[in-house]
């Protein structure tokens, strides 16, 4: 999460969407930076407007904009399963290498869900039920969007590194596994079918 007091913008740092090469180029121009532990580095909405939102506009006597970015569902849980098969990921509760990415969709569809899946959700980080969600919302996958609008609000040129990237694995899904999750992660996809 990165905060620039006089520009009046909070970044959220969105898990799986660039957070660290965001953060890598644009940390020294923040007036606070929340980089780790990741609980904190990835505050979601809610938790922002709970606690940190209301002293920034308290202390400052202004609001903020609160902006992210979201990745496409089945993109994103690509993202994670391939993360958690880097030879980093050594507790074996938490790692993906031994199964395939069908396994892992229908693990994160299942209640309760297994360790290696319990990687939460787009919409509840972004926007939960019956409260306040961020202010602008941008695609991943159009990241050229976000950064220009930032260019615009932060008066400064950006080009982001590539930093932490998972490997590559294959990502496909039985017919079967690809309904379950539209049904299980329907409140994401209807929000990222929301964004321009």
């Amino acid at each position: 999460m990165l905060v620039f007091w006089e520009k009046r913008l909070v970044i959220l740092a969105t898990p799986k969407t660039g957070s660290t090469a965001i953060e890598s180029v644009l940390e020294p121009l923040a007036t606070m930076a929340v980089l780790r532990p990741p609980v904190l580095k990835h505050t979601p909405v809610q938790r922002f407007h709970r606690f940190i939102g209301p002293y920034l506009e308290v202390t400052s006597g202004h609001s903020f904009t609160v902006v992210a970015l979201m990745r496409e569902p089945r993109d994103w849980l690509g993202s994670w399963y391939r993360y958690r098969q880097r030879d980093e990921v050594t507790d074996p509760q938490k790692s993906t290498r031994a199964m395939d990415f069908d396994r892992f969709v229908n693990a994160w569809c299942d209640d309760p869900q297994p360790e290696f899946a319990a990687v939460g959700s787009q919409a509840k980080f972004l926007q939960p039920k019956g409260d306040k969600g961020v202010d602008r919302l941008f695609r991943y996958e159009d990241i050229g969007t976000f950064l220009r609008f930032l260019e615009d609000r932060l008066d400064c040129a950006i080009t982001l590194p590539r930093v932490n990237v998972s490997p590559m694995a294959p990502l496909d899904l039985s017919a079967g596994t690809e309904a379950r999750l539209r049904r299980a992660a329907e409140r994401d996809f209807a929000l990222y079918d929301r964004l321009d």
